[in-house]
């Protein structure tokens, strides 16, 4: 009964309900859940609610329920999630823990720091790459959907975006929010027309998986340079399976919303490269559409319950707005354009290109990386890198040329622009650039890289020393390069940003002269 459900609540916010004692205690209340923090262990009960998108009014189901919390979440935080404990005792003088019948159930938690969590802390480059390399990691391992499961069809992509945006209608913010509600249901219809094909290859390909299916800031923390990613669904395992850039879209949208756009490029940047994922780009920007709302929602949601206070009500007024706000902003036509790095090893390629890649909404495709892909090698793997040999053949070569082309013009078919960073030293391997961005319409710019060649050998010789990098260039290969390179025809210099890179260059200055295409 609910009454007795708010007397247990009630009994649980007092620490003698606890046989291990709580000196440290604190109760958190969300649209689905209580979470009791006592002591260094955390116990996470389900509220007995229908919502719509999760049922868990009867007491078999939020055993269930709390099993599968378990089950999932070890996956990622197998430290963190400790076991299934029962709630014992009376409504009125109800236990953690002990012998009797089950009054509820709660999911063990190990305690950390709330100050831990991402959206409670400044949230840096290296926790960025760090989370990236771990989540392709983690899709590259998990089972993928049978065929015949539907999970990620397109009829079950499309549902839960138009039941978001129907749930926010009827929300005490919908007749406020009805035009732009309105504006991105029917920019969802229409975008869902142009990609179902898409959607649907996707899934048959294998991309939709069994994934952790909530990845906002709100569910990672770092604890001690250990990295948690915790509180994935389980109430519903459509939500979960799905598409693994529908993961990567709603971290990306999350990011941005808490004002780091420049680290959300970081992360889907950091992924693709991971996973080789690039097809997802044209998926991309539906997905964070939907991210939003499903953020929207459960803010919605949570301003229709009772019990908040006026600074709550407008604090959740004011994240609903955002969150509709930003999803609108994920409906705007992007401008392509094409970016290529010219230049020999060691005159900083892929330093400028990670840096663009953050400050500009480009997607960075790396030679080096792509080549290893094609062979199958691991990027951190160490590659004998002469000029005619292994994986450098000229055939080698042709390919690896081929496949960024391929991946060019998949992201800017997607609607993204593309920076593909490579030595681009023969006019036989830019042409087909060239014409790619002549048949699109979109602008072309070549970033010629330029340093004095003593810095360029340091530069070559220190990154082999060291070997923590995907590039396998020695100083042989610098010196090949230098009797290989072409130079530009008129074309291709009437395009071209000359860029000297010692000493660094000044990032302004340089962003200026790019500027955005016309």
């Amino acid at each position: 009964m609910v009454s007795d459900y708010a007397q247990i609540i009630a009994g649980l916010s007092l620490p003698a309900a606890y046989p291990h004692g709580a000196e440290r205690f604190s109760h958190i209340e969300t649209h689905a859940s209580h979470v009791f923090l006592a002591g260094d262990l955390a116990y996470k009960l389900k509220k007995p609610v229908d919502l719509g998108f999760l049922d868990f009014t009867t007491l078999e189901r939020r055993r269930f329920f709390c099993e599968e919390e378990l089950r999932l979440n070890r996956r990622l935080a197998p430290d963190i999630y400790l076991g299934l404990v029962p709630i014992t005792g009376t409504p009125a003088a109800p236990h953690m823990g002990g012998i009797g019948e089950a009054l509820e159930w709660a999911v063990q938690m190990r305690r950390f720091p709330q100050k831990a969590l991402l959206n409670r802390r400044r949230v840096t480059p290296d926790l960025v790459d760090r989370i990236a390399d771990r989540l392709a990691a983690f899709h590259e391992s998990l089972p993928v959907a049978p065929p015949e499961s539907g999970y990620g069809s397109p009829a079950a992509v499309l549902a839960p975006m138009l039941e978001n945006l129907s749930v926010l209608g009827r929300g005490a913010t919908g007749a406020l929010e009805g035009p732009r509600l309105a504006a991105l249901e029917a920019w969802t219809r229409g975008r869902f027309l142009v990609l179902a094909g898409l959607i649907e290859q996707r899934r048959l390909g294998g991309r939709v998986r069994e994934c952790h299916g909530d990845l906002h800031r709100g569910n990672i923390a770092e604890v001690d340079g250990e990295l948690i990613i915790f509180d994935g669904i389980e109430f519903d395992p459509a939500l979960r399976w799905i598409d693994t850039i529908n993961e990567v879209a709603f971290l990306a949208m999350d990011l941005a919303e808490g004002g780091a756009a420049e680290l959300a490029r970081r992360f889907v940047n950091r992924y693709l490269e991971r996973s080789g994922d690039y097809e997802g780009v044209e998926v991309l920007d539906l997905y964070r559409v939907y991210r939003a709302t499903v953020r929207a929602k459960v803010t919605a949601i949570r301003l229709s319950q009772p019990g908040l206070e006026a600074n709550e009500v407008l604090h959740h007024r004011s994240e609903l707005a955002r969150y509709l706000a930003l999803a609108s902003d994920y409906t705007l036509e992007r401008v392509r354009r094409l970016v290529l790095t010219h230049g020999r090893s060691g005159s900083g390629k892929t330093h400028l290109s990670a840096i663009l890649r953050e400050r500009l909404p480009l997607i960075h495709i790396r030679s080096d990386v792509e080549r290893k892909r094609l062979f199958g090698l691991p990027v951190e793997a160490r590659a004998a890198a002469a000029a005619a040999a292994g994986i450098y053949t000229p055939e080698a070569t042709e390919r690896t040329y081929a496949r960024l082309l391929d991946l060019a013009r998949s992201v800017l078919g997607g609607g993204c622009g593309v920076l593909v960073d490579a030595t681009f030293l023969r006019h036989t391997q830019r042409a087909p650039f060239l014409d790619l961005a002549r048949g699109l319409g979109v602008p072309l710019t070549l970033l010629c890289l330029e340093a004095p060649e003593p810095v360029l050998r340091a530069r070559v010789a220190k990154r082999a020393a060291e070997g923590c990098d995907a590039s396998d260039a020695d100083l042989t290969l610098l010196d090949a390069q230098i009797a290989a390179r072409e130079p530009l025809t008129d074309e291709e210099a009437a395009c071209a940003v000359p860029v000297h890179t010692d000493p660094a260059p000044d990032l302004d200055d340089l962003l200026r002269r790019l500027g955005e295409p016309d």
